[in-house]
Protein backbone atom coordinates (compact mmCIF):
# COMPACT_ATOMS: atom_id res chain seq x y z
CA UNK A 1 0.00 0.00 0.00
CA UNK A 2 0.96 3.68 -0.27
CA UNK A 3 2.10 3.97 3.36
CA UNK A 4 4.54 1.08 2.98
CA UNK A 5 5.98 2.56 -0.22
CA UNK A 6 6.82 5.77 1.61
CA UNK A 7 8.25 3.85 4.57
CA UNK A 8 10.45 1.68 2.38
CA UNK A 9 12.01 4.63 0.58
CA UNK A 10 12.33 6.85 3.65
CA UNK A 11 14.04 4.23 5.82
CA UNK A 12 17.41 2.86 4.77
CA UNK A 13 19.96 1.31 7.13
CA UNK A 14 22.80 1.88 4.65
CA UNK A 15 22.13 5.56 3.94
CA UNK A 16 20.04 6.56 6.93
CA UNK A 17 20.54 8.41 10.16
CA UNK A 18 22.17 11.70 10.87
CA UNK A 19 20.39 14.97 10.32
CA UNK A 20 18.49 16.43 7.41
CA UNK A 21 20.16 19.32 5.61
CA UNK A 22 19.23 22.31 3.48
CA UNK A 23 15.65 23.54 3.13
CA UNK A 24 14.18 20.56 5.00
CA UNK A 25 16.32 21.20 8.09
CA UNK A 26 15.52 24.92 7.91
CA UNK A 27 11.78 24.13 7.77
CA UNK A 28 12.05 21.70 10.70
CA UNK A 29 13.90 24.29 12.79
CA UNK A 30 11.44 27.04 11.84
CA UNK A 31 8.40 24.91 12.70
CA UNK A 32 9.63 22.99 15.75
CA UNK A 33 12.50 25.06 17.15
CA UNK A 34 15.22 22.47 16.58
CA UNK A 35 15.72 19.04 15.11
CA UNK A 36 15.80 17.52 18.60
CA UNK A 37 12.47 19.16 19.47
CA UNK A 38 10.96 17.86 16.23
CA UNK A 39 12.27 14.37 16.90
CA UNK A 40 10.87 14.40 20.46
CA UNK A 41 7.43 15.61 19.29
CA UNK A 42 7.22 13.17 16.40
CA UNK A 43 8.38 10.28 18.57
CA UNK A 44 5.85 11.11 21.30
CA UNK A 45 2.97 11.39 18.83
CA UNK A 46 3.94 8.14 17.12
CA UNK A 47 4.40 6.20 20.36
CA UNK A 48 0.97 7.43 21.52
CA UNK A 49 -0.91 5.91 18.56
CA UNK A 50 -3.51 3.59 20.08
CA UNK A 51 -3.36 0.14 18.53
CA UNK A 52 -1.93 0.03 15.03
CA UNK A 53 -1.20 2.98 12.80
CA UNK A 54 1.37 5.50 11.64
CA UNK A 55 3.21 8.59 12.79
CA UNK A 56 3.83 11.10 10.00
CA UNK A 57 5.76 14.19 9.10
CA UNK A 58 3.79 15.91 6.38
CA UNK A 59 3.63 19.24 4.65
CA UNK A 60 0.48 21.28 4.23
CA UNK A 61 0.25 21.96 0.48
CA UNK A 62 -1.44 25.33 1.00
CA UNK A 63 0.59 26.85 3.85
CA UNK A 64 3.81 24.94 2.95
CA UNK A 65 4.30 24.32 6.69
CA UNK A 66 5.42 21.04 8.21
CA UNK A 67 3.06 19.17 10.50
CA UNK A 68 3.18 16.02 12.60
CA UNK A 69 0.12 13.81 12.34
CA UNK A 70 -0.95 10.27 13.16
CA UNK A 71 -3.28 7.94 11.32
CA UNK A 72 -4.99 4.82 12.56
CA UNK A 73 -4.56 1.48 10.86
CA UNK A 74 -3.60 1.82 7.18
CA UNK A 75 -5.34 5.17 6.68
CA UNK A 76 -3.21 7.19 4.23
CA UNK A 77 -2.03 10.59 5.42
CA UNK A 78 -3.08 12.63 2.40
CA UNK A 79 -6.58 11.16 2.21
CA UNK A 80 -7.27 11.66 5.91
CA UNK A 81 -5.52 14.99 6.60
CA UNK A 82 -4.72 16.60 3.25
CA UNK A 83 -1.02 16.65 4.15
CA UNK A 84 1.61 15.53 1.65
CA UNK A 85 3.52 12.66 3.31
CA UNK A 86 7.25 13.13 3.85
CA UNK A 87 8.20 10.54 6.49
CA UNK A 88 6.11 7.74 7.94
CA UNK A 89 6.80 5.54 10.95
CA UNK A 90 4.83 2.30 10.95
CA UNK A 91 3.65 1.30 14.45
CA UNK A 92 1.78 -1.82 13.50
CA UNK A 93 3.24 -4.57 15.67
CA UNK A 94 4.46 -6.49 12.59
CA UNK A 95 6.89 -3.62 11.96
CA UNK A 96 8.79 -4.11 15.21
CA UNK A 97 7.59 -7.08 17.25
CA UNK A 98 10.29 -9.59 16.28
CA UNK A 99 13.10 -7.28 17.31
CA UNK A 100 11.50 -5.03 19.94
CA UNK A 101 8.62 -7.23 21.26
CA UNK A 102 6.05 -4.82 22.66
CA UNK A 103 8.49 -2.01 23.47
CA UNK A 104 7.22 0.51 20.94
CA UNK A 105 9.22 3.46 22.38
CA UNK A 106 12.50 1.63 21.84
CA UNK A 107 11.55 0.89 18.23
CA UNK A 108 10.47 4.49 17.52
CA UNK A 109 13.62 5.91 19.11
CA UNK A 110 15.82 3.59 17.04
CA UNK A 111 14.09 4.43 13.75
CA UNK A 112 15.90 7.78 13.69
CA UNK A 113 19.15 5.87 13.04
CA UNK A 114 17.89 4.71 9.64
CA UNK A 115 15.83 7.61 8.26
CA UNK A 116 16.97 8.40 4.73
CA UNK A 117 16.92 12.20 4.94
CA UNK A 118 17.88 12.59 1.27
CA UNK A 119 14.68 10.80 0.28
CA UNK A 120 12.59 12.81 2.75
CA UNK A 121 14.16 16.06 1.46
CA UNK A 122 13.39 15.09 -2.15
CA UNK A 123 9.78 14.40 -1.20
CA UNK A 124 9.66 17.78 0.58
CA UNK A 125 11.04 19.63 -2.47
CA UNK A 126 8.47 17.92 -4.70
CA UNK A 127 5.63 18.81 -2.33
CA UNK A 128 6.64 22.48 -2.46
CA UNK A 129 6.79 22.63 -6.25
Amino acid sequence: NWNDLILSSGINAEYGGGLPTGPLLAAIEAEFGSFDQFKAKMSAATIAVQGSGWGWLGVNPESKRLQIATCANQDPLHATTGLAPLLGIDVWEHAYYLQYKNVRPEYVNSIWNVVNWEDVAARYAKALS
